[in-house]
């Protein structure tokens, strides 16, 4: 279980979360492939050491996302250039910052930095203790 705490705003939502607000986020990653089976390799019986999963989603999505503000990109460019002149760790996203399709994006950062042999299970994203996104690979059609 990963932690990080970020905050968005919902471009022309109808309801209280298109004011900016935070959350303490929490993200699963389950990883899937057959375990090495060398018995003299230190990692024998191993999909993936938990040490380099850590390791990699620290930096393709921890790194950047903790403590940022998720805006689309289209957002009030005089809103963005104030929060780019008092540096501020902003996001812009192509997409709407929703805890599904901010999961999404999570998804596509993985998916290019596991090893060739290890693919995407699932990836449970909670925005609050209740309420969450979840995606499985078996939802789609290319799922390793």
């Amino acid at each position: 279980m990963f932690t990080f705490e970020a905050a968005h705003a919902l471009q022309g939502y109808d309801g209280a979360c298109r004011n900016i607000h935070g959350h303490s986020y929490r993200l699963q990653v389950t990883i899937i492939g057959e375990p090495l089976a060398e018995e003299a390799h230190p990692k024998n019986g191993m999909v993936l050491d938990f040490g380099d999963l850590k390791q990699l989603v620290q930096k393709v999505i921890l790194d950047e996302v903790d403590h940022s503000l998720f805006l689309r990109a289209d957002s009030a460019p005089e809103l963005i250039s104030t929060l780019h002149k008092l540096n501020h760790k902003l996001l812009l996203t192509p997409y709407q910052p929703t805890c599904e399709n901010m999961l999404l994006d999570f998804k596509a950062r993985l998916r290019h930095v596991l090893p060739e042999k290890v693919g995407l299970h699932s990836l449970k994203l909670w925005e609050t203790q209740h309420s969450f996104a979840e995606w499985y690979a078996s939802d789609e059609a290319d799922a390793l």
